[in-house]
């Protein structure tokens, strides 16, 4: 199977119900509302399924993809789609694993965007958001687009982190989060 992505590129995709590509009207609201902070950023694909997400951000400029993905299969489609997308200066890195797991590895990295999209019932968004924080992946000036099922979802709350929105498109959700803006003064101190 194939979908296509900005440009009119193909990628591939696995066949059957293994993974689910982020529909195209989804990926193309996210992509309308950070456009402009694609170009040169440092992107996180978590739970990456085809990998469309991480590829869209290649074909936009992102300078790193960094994708996790625990199937095997997928991940030697993802790698297909990624190694000829990618021109020769931008990264990619794809690891196959434990969701949690891997993002520990990451530790002391820093990401601008993080798209987040696991099995709806998987019961990964607390732990994983929480890894996130825990782990400092999320640049001060980043967000995370969380996308979830619009009914019977709680977005958890992260301390130190703020929805600062919502969509919904359809059957798909997304809740975007960022670090709240910190309560310094000019001189560094802390306002009381």
């Amino acid at each position: 199977m194939s979908l296509r992505i900005y440009g009119k590129r193909p990628i591939k995709t696995l066949p059957g119900k293994e993974t689910r590509p982020t529909s195209a009207r989804v990926r193309e609201a996210v992509f309308n509302i950070w456009q402009g902070e694609i170009v040169g950023c440092r992107w996180l694909d978590l739970c990456a399924g085809s990998g469309s997400m991480g590829a869209e951000a290649l074909c936009r400029g992102a300078s790193l993809v960094v994708g996790i993905e625990q199937s095997s299969r997928a991940c030697a489609i993802i790698q297909q789609n990624w190694q000829q997308l990618a021109n020769g200066e931008q990264k990619w890195q794809l690891l196959r694993g434990d969701v949690i797991q891997q993002l520990k590895s990451l530790s002391g990295k820093q990401f601008d965007k993080i798209y987040f999209d696991p099995p709806y019932a998987s019961g990964l968004y607390q732990p994983v958001l929480e890894a996130i924080a825990d782990y400092n992946l999320l640049d001060a000036k980043g967000e995370i687009a969380v996308e979830h099922n619009p009914q019977g979802w709680t977005p958890p709350l992260i301390p130190n982190w703020e929805i600062c929105r919502q969509k919904v498109y359809g059957n798909t959700a997304l809740t975007f989060y960022r670090v709240m803006p910190s309560t310094t003064d000019n001189d560094g101190d802390v306002e009381s």
